[in-house]
């Protein structure tokens, strides 16, 4: 099994398990840069030199060797499970990717005939009802996750806790999960832990959101997507992310945690 999703700085001053949705590209860019005083040209998921990757042939037994000694800091970052799937349906149902099509070839179109979800039209860019064609994308992802029908659940909609958790049950600690709502203040104590060949001024560091303008602007707030079915049916979803990871489930429009995360907590029961 290995440690799927990990990235390791080539100096081997850290490593990341990568959770899709919650800011993955811009704590890659700051690896890259941290090793390269340069950051990487495109989208650092692109990238095929300069970051170990366990997606890499050449990367997996050294990101192995790290891992299993825990011979340097591991972090994760997470996300409030409803902007997380909101940021998934604007990004990945209702965008263009950035190889000018529809994401996943006939997803979409599944999605259209079978859920009745909207998408903006060929290009994303015409006006539908956000709310209702979010809330059936919704009972999709259940389905997905749910049953495996009618796909696999994607990375982007999965729990975290399901990305976590590799990283433990295969041998892996983590000595920080950071969350992207306080992003910099998790992040410095990352880099503050660390050293680097290269500093890392944070204030510096613009935000790589790779996703920005793939698909349409979200037009209400946060809360007025979810009813209590769509509460009940992220609840059923997310459980272990929102109590991990210490969310707000009874106020979606609260993005923010509510406490601390207990490392110990998360490694005892994503360790099983």
């Amino acid at each position: 099994m290995g440690f799927p999703g990990t990235w390791m700085t080539e100096s081997e001053s850290v490593v990341y398990r990568v959770v899709p949705k919650c800011a993955c590209s811009t704590i890659g860019q700051i690896m890259y840069y941290s090793d390269h005083a340069r950051f990487f040209d495109g989208d650092i998921h692109d990238s095929t030199a300069g970051l170990h990757k366990w997606s890499q042939d050449e990367s997996q037994p050294l990101i192995e060797a790290n891992v299993s000694g825990h011979k340097s800091y591991a972090f994760t970052c997470v996300r409030n499970p409803y902007t997380r799937i909101l940021s998934s349906f604007f990004d990945k149902i209702c965008g263009i990717q950035r190889n000018g099509k529809r994401y996943r070839g006939n997803l979409v179109p599944t999605l259209v005939y079978n859920y009745g979800v909207e998408v903006g039209g060929d290009d994303g860019k015409g006006e539908f009802d956000q709310i209702a064609s979010f809330r059936r994308f919704l009972l999709f992802a259940r389905d997905t996750i749910r049953w495996r029908r009618p796909m696999d659940p994607d990375i982007h909609w999965s729990a975290m806790s399901g990305h976590v958790s590799t990283f433990i049950a295969n041998g892996g600690r983590y000595d920080r999960i950071i969350w992207t709502e306080d992003f910099n203040a998790g992040m410095q104590q990352v880099l503050d832990a660390i050293e680097t060949p290269v500093p890392v001024d944070l204030a510096a560091i613009p935000r790589f959101n790779e996703s920005e303008g793939h698909g349409p602007k979200r037009a209400h707030p946060v809360e007025d997507y979810f009813d209590d079915l769509s509460m009940h049916l992220v609840y059923e979803i997310y459980k272990r992310d929102f109590d991990l990871f210490r969310y707000d489930f009874e106020n979606p429009a609260n993005k923010m945690p509510v406490g601390e995360i207990d490392l110990d907590e998360v490694h005892a029961k994503l360790g099983k």
